[in-house]
């Protein structure tokens, strides 16, 4: 069963040139794919359709299963002041009672390896762990397909891989679907399939280490 599957999606900007042109993609259930292209390739543009921020200009996209967003930048997401209160903010709209509340908030901050961490300042937090609180705000929310727009491209290179492994852990465990968007080859190794964007065309997609390879060759990303 699919996950996420385009049907030659296009979209323009109104008067402008097309971003996205006739793309064609299936990223099955519970598996972690990913997507690579240059700058300006138009892989945030494909986010933001998965995730029904834009709608498609032409062709068609259907996603089966609710839908979660982390950001480059996960300053842009946490807005609260601690870490327990940031989760339960994202459950805001659940009308859960206080002890469901602590138990997925308890629950889903040992999914990601902050078991104990309900009371630290966000502030306190490294970038790899902020990333972290993101993810597990969007696995409280009961997220089935993540989307995850660059998430290490701020972080240390010693956090990069813990990021990327953990999100292939909850792929394996928690059976989500997960759709990761990067420059770093190395984070192929960690997935299941691939997509590659070039100038709002998808130009390839299957196995990630076939893909790795013409990369490589080409010195594409």
């Amino acid at each position: 069963m699919s996950a996420i599957e385009a049907d030659r999606l296009g979209f323009s900007w109104q008067s402008g040139e097309p971003v996205l042109d006739d793309c064609s993609f299936t990223i099955p259930k519970g598996q972690f794919w990913m997507l690579l292209g240059a700058n300006g390739s138009g892989k945030s543009t494909l986010l933001k359709l998965i995730a029904r921020i834009l709608s498609p200009t032409t062709g068609t996209i259907e996603v089966n299963g609710s839908v979660g967003f982390v950001f480059q930048n996960p300053d842009h997401q946490l807005v609260m002041p601690t870490v327990g209160a940031d989760i339960a903010f994202s459950l805001g709209g659940k009308n859960l009672c206080h002890r469901v509340l602590q138990e997925r908030v308890k629950a889903v901050l040992q999914a990601v390896d902050l078991d104990g961490y309900q009371l630290r300042p966000i502030y306190a937090l490294s970038g790899g762990q902020k990333q972290r609180v993101a993810i597990a705000g969007e696995l409280a929310r009961q997220t089935e397909i993540l989307l995850l727009d660059e998430p290490t491209a701020l972080l240390d290179r010693e956090y990069q891989l813990d990021l990327v492994g953990l999100v292939r852990r909850l792929v394996d465990e928690q059976g989500i679907t997960a759709l990761w968007v990067t420059h770093r080859l190395q984070e192929l190794d960690y997935a299941d399939g691939a997509l590659l964007l070039d100038r709002g065309k998808i130009i390839d997609q299957g196995k990630p280490d076939r893909l790795r390879r013409l990369l490589e060759a080409k010195e594409f990303c």
